[in-house]
């Protein structure tokens, strides 16, 4: 997989795609993470990417042109291009299962106040969001977005089986785990998870999810 991101600020990209489980896949050539600097698509030497809207207004818009220019010059058959934006869809374990799906992500960090409204219109395959608030700008979002993609890639976290037996991954909160000792401080591991009966785990850890999801986020349990 190449993950191409259009930026302002490239620079911030290196520490955390640096490190753990994505500098991993990165150095084993799982995926690719390239971070593109806006600026280089300028048409002055002072490097100028946004402008003043039309019809006034407060802030600034970044140009369509670098934007059209930066995705046309990466964009392959096989590209799916993301807006990160408050405007967007909801972003979800869901989504990450299908963006990891593609050969070839290109994210649009928005910065300012947004994007000149033709990127989104002629430009733009998927517009997607984190959450229901508004950021600095599109950096952090591209970063978690691709951290949650990432990590689904096979080979990336050394065990396949950990990604599809967590919180999200069936619809329901991970269940409760423990390590040793087997007692701290008086705080005890269920004697269930030391009986050996993986049947009865089994069972013991759906029962934990479906509890757990039920008094944090019930509203999970309406989807299913």
């Amino acid at each position: 997989m190449q993950i191409d991101i259009i930026t302002l600020f490239p620079d911030s990209f290196f520490g955390p795609f640096s490190e753990s489980i994505i500098g991993r896949a990165i150095k084993n050539g799982l995926v690719g993470v390239n971070a593109v600097n806006l600026r280089n698509y300028a048409h002055d030497e002072r490097g100028t990417v946004d402008d003043k809207p039309y019809g006034g207004g407060p802030g600034m818009l970044m140009k369509a042109e670098p934007l059209f220019e930066a995705v046309e010059d990466l964009k392959t058959e096989k590209s799916l291009v993301i807006l990160t934006s408050p405007r967007g869809e909801r972003f979800c374990q869901q989504t990450a299962v299908e963006l990891s799906r593609h050969e070839h992500l290109i994210f649009v960090c928005g910065h300012y106040e947004g994007v000149d409204e033709r990127v989104r219109t002629g430009l733009i395959d998927r517009e997607i969001s984190i959450g229901d608030y508004v950021l600095t700008s599109g950096n952090l979002a591209a970063m978690v977005m691709t951290d949650a993609i990432v990590r689904l890639l096979p080979g990336a976290l050394g065990c396949d089986e950990s990604s599809a037996d967590e919180s999200f991954s069936d619809g329901f909160l991970e269940y409760s785990q423990y390590t040793r000792p087997a007692e701290y401080r008086g705080l005890k591991v269920p004697d269930i998870l030391l009986s050996g009966d993986h049947g009865k785990i089994a069972a013991w850890r759906k029962q934990q999810a479906e509890e757990q999801t039920r008094l944090r986020r019930p509203d999970l349990l309406k989807k299913q």
